[in-house]
């Protein structure tokens, strides 16, 4: 990692508080097995595996905070320079275009600037990620019928902030000298949501083009 990057993450400057997992529990051990896995320089392909013996949806919901966690960090370090003149349309591209919709203000996909979108994404995410009943934390509590629907919901919005990063600020990412770790993560979430199929194949086509080869 280079020490301009080390400066940025160090800073710890994420766009939201992270979430984090209660030492001793289930989804706390099997948070410091993926870690381990990725640590240990193991091949992304092989550390998204399920591992032998444990739940998917534990290991998915693992992966979806984490996840949440480290696009959140990303973000922020470019934040400052994604503002409503600078980004006045949350797009990727000319091709995309991203349009909020929810339960609450927006019921129909509003046009809003890149900033606004992303508040709005994280705001929604984090109520989803600390909601008990799509989330359980405690051991033996089942997962919803619906835990699947939310986290592909979830993963997709996601996506569309690699795309947004990747497209307009990665002039930015660069300059930090930050985009390997920005690289390495976008790797990880794909290799995870292809593992699972947890994102349509015609959705992740914004970034085919940037990413020719490299999550191949």
């Amino acid at each position: 990692m280079s020490h301009a990057l080390k400066q940025v993450f160090n800073k710890d400057k994420t766009f939201r508080p992270k979430r984090k997992f209660e030492p001793g529990t289930q989804r706390f051990e099997l948070h410091k097995k993926a870690q381990a896995s990725l640590n240990a320089g193991l091949d992304l392909k092989v550390a998204v595996q399920l591992p032998p013996g444990e739940e998917q949806n534990d290991w998915v919901a693992v992966h979806v905070v984490d996840f949440f966690n480290r696009i959140n960090l990303i973000y922020g370090t470019i934040s400052d320079y994604c503002t409503e003149q600078s980004c006045p349309v949350m797009s990727g591209g000319p091709k995309y275009e991203y349009r909020w919709q929810d339960e609450h203000k927006y019921r129909k996909p509003t046009a809003l600037s890149a900033p606004q979108y992303m508040n709005l994404l994280m705001d929604w995410i984090e109520v989803q990620i600390n909601n008990e009943d799509i989330f359980p934390t405690n051991v033996g509590t089942p997962f919803p019928k619906n835990f699947l629907p939310v986290v592909k919901k979830i993963l997709s919005r996601l996506f569309r902030v690699f795309v947004h990063v990747y497209i307009h600020h990665f002039d930015r990412i660069t300059q930090m000298g930050s985009e390997a770790h920005v690289n390495t993560c976008y790797k990880h979430f794909y290799y995870f949501v292809k593992e699972f199929n947890l994102i349509d194949t015609k959705e992740l086509e914004p970034l085919v083009s940037v990413w020719v080869g490299s999550a191949a």
